[in-house]
């Protein structure tokens, strides 16, 4: 078991940590907890940028006026894009935290944010090429794979009884960065600036944070790929049901920041000004509400709040679809808003299961103590990049469904309704495979009499 003295602060040169054991209560309260902090800190700073630059077009394409040419359909098409290379980059990113190392592979997704930034201060003006925009707009997924290897390494970091929180406060401390870049933009558009005024910002930004990242972060030595665990999360069926949850709450959260702007625009006529007025609100209250999620999580159970945050999710996607067929924008706003919240609170507690679900199976499998929670760190950290792209899918799905749902028919209820019957599907998911009394049962684990079983209804 390691000691305080066991762990010494690498030389900033270095910056490799030999040994870790958060859960290690001794090491945590005098070592491990400070160390943890300060990364947790600069993680969420490289973490924030990555998420504005990855919602860069969510923003573009509210200053695209009629010279540019382009029609709603090929603006969701636009931000679709940006949302479908994200997703893909989450895998790659998972593994690369142990390959490289978690500062230094910050570092790395930190400056290939420059990328897709200068490439967009290039190419926007009217006249580009629709196929240039759209290689622009792919190349902003990269700061979508940095919330993949943000929380691959912060999950390294943290014990189990603290993950709710702390990955909670990490992605929402990411999330941000969408309502962020969008309520820039809204001072740019109303100061009659242009975008390159916008990206004029962003672009030392990037720089600052990857700075810091190597001024500021660690490596965990102990943190390495295990192509084991990788395969033998990909064969758990609990890493797809998770993933299929996710989908409903990070992908409703990224796919509803992308085109909450252009369905104001498209549907209710918004000008870029009034719209960029509003965007910001949903991914605002959803992202600072993440951490909540992830805190009631750690108290009550991530299922519990899992399951009755997506019965919160339909009926407040109810409301919209009634608010669309009346038209009434306030109370469309409301609601609408509404699920943004509820789609940030369950962010949360959906990936505080995570680490609960592979503990409890692997108590169920008769570990104990820390060899139980080794096997949880293993299973976990390999299926988070999975889970998170595939939920990231979700926000390609949504801006897809209202891509036809306008071409078809000039409005969103059609989506909305689509939306509904998901959401009603996930509740239904939760409560089967993590909530109803056999699910129950089949997690229970017998333990030593000192220690309360662990059940998949208290992940």
């Amino acid at each position: 078991m390691a000691g305080p003295d066991d762990l010494k602060e690498q030389p900033r040169s270095r910056s490799w940590i030999e040994r870790w054991d958060p859960e290690d209560e001794t090491f945590w309260a005098q070592t491990g907890a400070r160390i943890a902090r300060r990364n947790l800190i600069f993680s969420i700073l490289s973490e924030h940028i990555g998420f504005s630059v990855w919602s860069l077009w969510s923003v573009m394409v509210l200053f695209m006026g009629p010279e540019y040419g382009i029609d709603p359909a090929g603006k969701f098409f636009l931000v679709s894009m940006a949302t479908l290379v994200g997703a893909f980059a989450r895998v790659p990113y998972t593994f690369a935290v142990a390959v490289f190392g978690g500062r230094n592979w910050t570092i790395v997704s930190a400056s290939m944010l420059l990328v897709p930034s200068v490439a967009a201060f290039v190419v926007m003006e009217p006249g580009t090429s629709y196929s240039t925009l759209m290689v622009c707009a792919a190349l902003t997924g990269v700061g979508g794979g940095n919330f993949a290897s943000s929380m691959t390494n912060i999950n390294s970091f943290y014990p189990l009884r603290k993950k709710g929180w702390a990955l909670g406060l990490n992605a929402g401390g990411g999330n941000i960065g969408v309502p962020v870049i969008q309520l820039v933009a809204l001072a740019v558009i109303g100061a009659s600036g242009g975008p390159r005024v916008l990206l004029g910002i962003y672009i030392p930004l990037i720089v600052v944070a990857t700075v810091l990242s190597a001024l500021f972060m660690d490596n965990l030595a102990t943190v390495k790929n295990d192509t084991g665990a990788a395969k033998e999360a990909v064969r758990d069926g609990h890493t797809w049901i998770m993933a299929f949850l996710y989908i409903g709450t990070f992908g409703s959260f990224i796919g509803y920041s992308f085109a909450f702007g252009l369905v104001l625009q498209t549907q209710f006529g918004r000008t870029p000004l009034q719209a960029a007025s509003i965007t910001f609100i949903g991914p605002l209250l959803g992202s600072l509400i993440r951490p909540v999620g992830g805190k009631l999580a750690d108290r009550f159970g991530g299922a519990r709040i899992t399951l009755w945050n997506f019965a919160a999710m339909a009926l407040a996607t109810a409301v919209v679809t009634l608010a669309s067929v009346a038209k009434s924008l306030p109370l469309f706003t409301a609601a609408f808003i509404l699920v943004f919240v509820l789609s940030g609170l369950g962010n949360g507690s959906t990936y505080k299961m995570i680490p609960g679900i592979f503990q409890a199976k692997a108590e169920s499998r008769g570990l104990t103590g820390e060899a139980a929670a080794a096997y949880g760190r293993r299973l976990s950290g390999a299926s988070m990049g999975l889970i998170g792209a595939v939920g990231a899918l979700g926000g390609l799905g949504i801006n897809l469904a209202f891509r036809q749902s306008f071409q078809t028919a000039g409005t969103g209820t059609g989506a909305f309704v689509t939306f509904l019957v998901f959401y009603a599907l996930c509740f239904a998911v939760t409560w089967s495979v993590y909530l109803r009394r056999s699910a129950a049962r089949s997690g229970a684990v017998s333990t030593t009499e000192t220690k309360p079983q662990l059940s998949y209804a208290e992940v």
